[in-house]
């Protein structure tokens, strides 16, 4: 912990949790945004950069850094308006990505830790059959087709340079702060409102954020994760129904859950344009964690429970 860590994206979701994490750990961070961090702390550097493209110049920051985890990312857009979207996706993605790692290996950097998704291996899995590392990628949108570029690119890298490469995908992230479908969520148990979402029978692995920034400092100094890809999750899969009920017990409402079948509400949501929230509400993505247990003796420090537990008392704060 004697040289900074460098940490892209530190503004969002996973970053902002990322960065206390690890000021609290007492590393010494250098965090480049766009925009001054809300908090600043002695031990972390908070240089302004005017962007994160492939032109990025990073030598100031990787002389002093001794390794980079790196958070920025275009992240999925569930209503993309770009006309050419894959384009948007690599150039942040991809191309800023390797600049940094490129410039990272040349600056003696010894690890580089990527943010990836678990979207590389698609959008379901078969009923019993998680997905694991070894799967052929198998990605769907733009999003998961630059992330998975980005892997191989850095990858490469790895094998070429004394940098080690780690590629961490994690599924769903949620905690305080989180924004998008899973506040959403929140939201509706929390207002009582009836969802026909009872008779779903699935099988849906989420990270909370404390055991993905565990996880991704545990990383950090571990041999064993040199040129490596790992799933990251809570190790606790649930139903819908079943994440619905916690959310409830965790925001100390009823829930309220009524039967409808799922074939119908797949339909519902094509005729209304929007069929990945069925897809997501139904279908099953899980991810298996072993060999991040076996290869680098890791368990996930929080539950299920103490995760919506955090997440709810945050949003309750705000309320």
């Amino acid at each position: 912990m004697n040289q900074p860590v460098l940490i892209t994206g530190a503004s969002g979701f996973v970053g902002q949790a990322l960065t206390a994490h690890m000021l609290e750990l007492g590393y010494h961070l250098i965090c480049p945004t766009r925009q001054p961090l809300t908090t600043q702390h002695d031990d972390m550097r908070n240089p302004l950069i005017t962007g994160l493209d492939a032109q990025t110049d990073w030598t100031e920051y990787l002389q002093q850094a001794g390794a980079v985890i790196h958070c920025a990312a275009r992240v999925h857009v569930m209503h993309e308006t770009a006309t050419d979207p894959l384009s948007l996706f690599r150039a942040l993605n991809v191309d800023a990505s390797v600049n940094l790692a490129r410039q990272a290996a040349a600056a003696g950097v010894k690890h580089f830790i990527y943010l990836s998704s678990v979207k590389v291996n698609g959008e379901r899995s078969l009923p019993g059959h998680p997905l694991s590392e070894e799967d052929i990628a198998a990605t769907h949108d733009p999003y998961g087709l630059s992330k998975y570029e980005a892997e191989r690119a850095l990858l490469t890298i790895g094998k070429k340079t004394s940098m080690a490469i780690t590629i961490v995908r994690p599924p769903l992230i949620y905690g305080p702060g989180v924004k998008a479908n899973f506040l959403s969520m929140m939201q509706a148990v929390r207002r009582g409102i009836p969802l026909p979402l009872a008779s779903i029978n699935n099988q849906r692995s989420l990270v909370y954020i404390g055991n993905l920034t565990h996880f991704l400092t545990h990383c950090l100094y571990h041999p064993q994760a040199k040129n490596e890809v790992f799933q990251v999750s809570d190790n606790q899969d649930l139903s819908t129904p079943a994440l619905l009920k916690a959310c409830a017990q965790a925001l100390q409402v009823k829930p309220r859950l009524f039967a409808f079948p799922p074939g119908w509400l797949s339909v519902l949501a094509r005729i209304s344009g929007r069929p990945g929230i069925a897809d997501r509400l139904c279908e099953s993505l899980q991810v298996d964690i072993s060999k991040a247990r076996r290869q680098l003796g890791w368990e996930p420090p929080f539950t299920v429970a103490q995760g919506l537990q955090y997440t709810a008392e945050h949003e309750s704060s705000r309320n």
